[in-house]
């Protein structure tokens, strides 16, 4: 990229393209730490899971964000031995802690081992298979298996495309924007990965759309990053939005927290899914929608109430006044506000 022209080189051959707004959407791949080097065999990232020739016996997957998660359990409902290694003391680290202590308990249950505060501090792949040397607090183990999954995050592909002969600013391996994706430079944007945003597939669908609307001189919205879902696609499913409890009481708020579990749910006993819960987080004072978070059969369907909720600035007590279907699971969004106001009656 230099001077509004992009040149796309494809078999030995390069094109130049001319535009006055250039947006660039170059994604992001999988983080590579020093001590776990993929190969592409036997220490594999995201990509090469997707796509392996045979299924493996055994798996040790590293990181337990949302990408670490859904393959543990997509191996380990396929046969799969799997062993998942986390730094953090709980899985699913940036989710609500109830979600985490919960999801820990299903997958132990689903035949997953489950590694807390522990590291792989280096791997051996010159046998067969795969030797880890895992550190926890009570010292060294080492797990064998047929394939380590890297799931530790992702780094942003920026590379080589010419940002720094342009002057575009990058920090942390991030392009930085201002509210409409517009860099330092006039005329240069970014959307996705790349940008300091969440990176998942609604936000860059999201951003890319405001971004081009705004160089067409709508009107438009600026996007409000407190108010994105985030959607783990394993079983149980997460799904969560806005602030945590832990995460309210640290910024001040007095809150009212409700939990309604699916044990109690009608639907959810006729269908033999009664893992999990709904819990949500209010302002005592305002009544608002502080925060949301789910676990179990279908809760990445319902979080969209919530999401919708927030950002038409719903109270508690309008959820609570919300007739909701029964039987549905959804109506636990309901159960759960009545709890946080002491209203509950189905429990």
């Amino acid at each position: 990229m230099k001077g509004k022209k992009v040149e796309v080189a494809k078999d030995d051959q390069t094109t130049t393209y001319e535009a006055d707004h250039i947006i660039v959407a170059t994604g992001a791949r999988s983080r590579e730490l020093p001590n776990l080097p993929q190969d592409g065999e036997k220490v594999i990232g995201y990509r090469q899971a997707m796509t392996l020739k045979k299924q493996p016996k055994k798996m040790i997957v590293v990181g337990s964000g949302a990408i670490g998660v859904e393959f543990a359990h997509f191996y380990n409902a396929m046969g799969t031995e799997v062993t998942i290694v986390e730094y953090l003391p709980n899985l699913v680290p940036v989710e609500d802690i109830d979600v985490s202590k919960q999801f820990e308990k299903s997958f132990k249950k689903s035949g997953i081992k489950v590694m807390t505060n522990a590291s792989v501090e280096k791997v051996d792949t010159s046998g067969e298979g795969v030797k880890a040397t895992v550190k926890t607090k009570k010292g060294e183990e080492i797990l064998e298996a047929d394939i380590v999954l890297s799931a530790v995050g992702i780094k942003t592909n920026i590379e080589n495309i010419g940002l720094e002969e342009v002057g575009i600013l990058v920090d942390k391996d991030k392009i930085q924007v201002n509210e409409w994706y517009q860099t330092n430079v006039p005329g240069y944007y970014a959307i996705g990965d790349v940008t300091p945003g969440q990176a998942l597939a609604h936000v860059a669908s999201a951003e890319g759309i405001l971004c081009v609307e705004k160089i067409k001189g709508m009107k438009v919205e600026a996007l409000d990053y407190g108010n994105i879902p985030g959607c783990t696609y394993a079983s149980p499913e997460i799904a969560s939005v806005g602030l945590t409890e832990k995460q309210a009481k640290e910024q001040g708020y007095e809150i009212k927290v409700g939990k309604f579990p699916f044990s109690a749910s009608g639907k959810a006993s006729a269908s033999g899914k009664k893992d999990g819960f709904v819990k949500v987080i209010f302002d005592a004072k305002y009544g608002e929608w502080l925060g949301c978070h789910m676990i179990g059969a279908g809760v990445t369907d319902m979080i969209a109430e919530a999401v919708l909720g927030r950002k038409l600035e719903t109270t508690g007590h309008e959820v609570l006044k919300a007739v909701h279907p029964h039987p549905t699971m959804s109506e636990a969004v309901m159960e759960a506000t009545a709890d946080a106001y002491d209203e509950v009656i189905h429990l």
